[in-house]
């Protein structure tokens, strides 16, 4: 039988790559870099000032406050009830804060707007978010007199608006000043440093959730403030399934009336794998973010 001819003469040695090989893994480097930068990939960096992001759930009963700090700059995310006005100040001078950069109030709802008036008295402040310039109650009428003694305006934010917190990126994920529900003009934001995140859902109810899912937002986060107090309202399945939090973080109220947080959210919780702090139960919560891993050093002494 005649042998196949290869092409090789006989004798000669086959070609060897390995020339050539070292090209080959800097095209594949270039190929892959221009994926991540494309967006075809989740790499995160890590923040270049080597500090860290702090966030404190204060203990406002059944409301809902908020204290991020990072690189020398402070946001206030709601600030409880009017009851807790002395509570807000007292976290505020005890963390030695006398200018907040950022104020959010995600809703005039009482619990969360309330103590932001006790707040401006404790501090100065910078730029003033909320869904909504005008809402009738006493306690909308304070921060919003607050607000304008300090000579500041209040700002309604725009879906996808972004600004810098010491080395974070601060990015707004919702904001509908035109919903029916009070709760639904909540504003969403989304709190990135390096390769860790806080999703703030305020009390934003289902209905926000579906539209975020549907528009393809980018819910994926470490920690999750967990929508309206555990309520049944909040935290569905579907949500959950994008957010994938490491923790999940519920402001409620000891024996609350309202029966939250709701054992429906605690199960999808569960199954969802995070683990769940209560200021209920633990009073008030710091989480701190080094960039690449979140630690809880006043409940696990990390």
């Amino acid at each position: 039988m005649a042998a196949k001819n290869t092409g090789q003469r006989r004798g000669e040695k086959p070609k060897s790559m390995a020339p050539y090989s070292w090209l080959i893994a800097l095209v594949l480097i270039a190929l892959y870099g221009l994926y991540l930068l494309l967006g075809g990939g989740k790499a995160a960096s890590l923040p270049s000032d080597g500090g860290e992001l702090r966030v404190l759930f204060i203990d406002v009963g059944q409301a809902d406050a908020a204290l991020v700090t990072c690189g020398g700059e402070s946001l206030l995310i709601d600030g409880g009830n009017v009851a807790d006005s002395s509570t807000v100040y007292t976290v505020l001078e005890k963390n030695g804060v006398t200018h907040l950069d950022y104020i959010v109030c995600t809703h005039a709802h009482e619990d969360h707007v309330g103590g932001l008036s006790g707040a401006l008295e404790a501090c100065t402040a910078g730029t003033v978010y909320c869904p909504v310039t005008d809402y009738d109650s006493k306690a909308f009428r304070n921060f919003s007199d607050r607000v304008a003694e300090q000579k500041c305006d209040m700002t309604v934010p725009g879906a996808g608006e972004t600004f810098a917190l010491g080395g974070a990126e601060v990015e707004i994920l919702a904001c509908d000043p035109e919903a029916e529900d009070t709760n639904n003009t909540s504003i969403v934001l989304r709190v990135s440093y390096g390769a860790t995140s806080f999703l703030f859902m305020a009390d934003a109810e289902t209905p926000v959730e579906r539209e975020l899912l549907d528009a393809g937002t980018d819910l994926s986060a470490t920690v999750l403030k967990v929508g309206h107090h555990g309520s049944a309202t909040s935290t569905s399945y579907r949500f959950l399934n994008e957010v994938m939090p490491a923790y999940a973080v519920i402001s409620v109220g000891r024996d609350n009336s309202y029966g939250h947080p709701d054992e429906v959210v605690l199960s999808r919780l569960e199954d969802a794998g995070a683990r769940i702090l209560r200021t209920d139960e633990l009073g008030d919560i710091l989480l701190v973010s080094d960039g690449e891993t979140v630690t809880l050093p006043q409940i696990d002494g990390t």
